[in-house]
C-alpha cells in the first residue's frame, strides 16, 4: 500500500464524514456548520492537488484515448467542482456566524440562500455518483489499508483517482 494511497483514502473519510456533516446545519448549529465547511474547502484543495497527476492524464487524452468511464468520471468531477464553488460563494454571501466573526458584514439576499440549497443538495446527488465511480478502489484502498495491515490482499486496487 502506497503512502499516496493511504494519504488519499484517509483524507477522502475526513472530507466525506465533514461534508455530512455540514449537510444538516441544525444537526452541527451554525457556527460549526460555516467553519466546517471552510475547513472542507481546504481538504478539497488538498485532495485536487493529490490527484494532479490523474488529472493532468485525463484532460490530455479525453478525447483521444481516454474511456468512457474516464470521460463521465471527468464530467462529474467538474460538475462537483462547480458545484462546490456555488456551495461556497453562496455560503460565504449568507454567512450569519463565519463571516461576521471575521469583522466582515454582508448585506441578506435571499437569492444566495436558494442558490446554497439547491447547489448543497446537487452536491449530495453528484456526491454520491463519484463515490459510486470510485467504490471498487474505495473499497480494495481501505481493505489495505484497515484490514490487511497495509499488505496487498488478493483483491486488485482500481488504480484511480478517489
Amino acid at each position: 500500500m502506497s503512502t499516496s494511497n493511504r494519504t488519499k483514502l484517509l483524507l477522502d473519510i475526513v472530507t466525506f464524514l465533514a461534508f455530512l456533516i455540514t449537510m444538516d446545519p441544525h444537526f452541527s448549529g451554525l457556527a460549526i456548520h460555516e467553519w466546517l465547511s471552510i475547513a472542507l474547502a481546504g481538504t478539497i484543495v488538498v485532495h485536487l492537488l493529490l490527484n494532479w497527476d490523474w488529472i493532468v492524464n485525463v484532460t490530455k487524452r479525453l478525447f483521444i484515448k481516454a474511456t468512457n468511464g474516464a470521460r463521465v468520471n471527468y464530467v462529474l468531477n467538474w460538475l462537483l467542482f462547480i458545484d462546490g464553488i456555488l456551495i461556497m460563494v453562496s455560503g460565504i454571501l449568507i454567512s450569519e456566524s463565519a463571516m461576521p466573526a471575521l469583522g466582515i458584514a454582508l448585506p441578506l439576499n435571499f437569492a444566495w440562500r436558494r442558490l446554497h440549497d439547491i447547489s448543497a443538495n446537487l452536491a449530495l446527488l453528484i456526491m454520491g455518483l463519484h463515490l459510486a465511480m470510485h467504490w471498487n478502489w474505495i473499497v480494495t484502498t481501505f481493505k489495505r489499508v484497515f484490514l490487511s495491515g497495509g499488505k496487498k490482499t488478493a483483491a486488485v486496487a482500481v488504480e484511480q483517482e478517489a
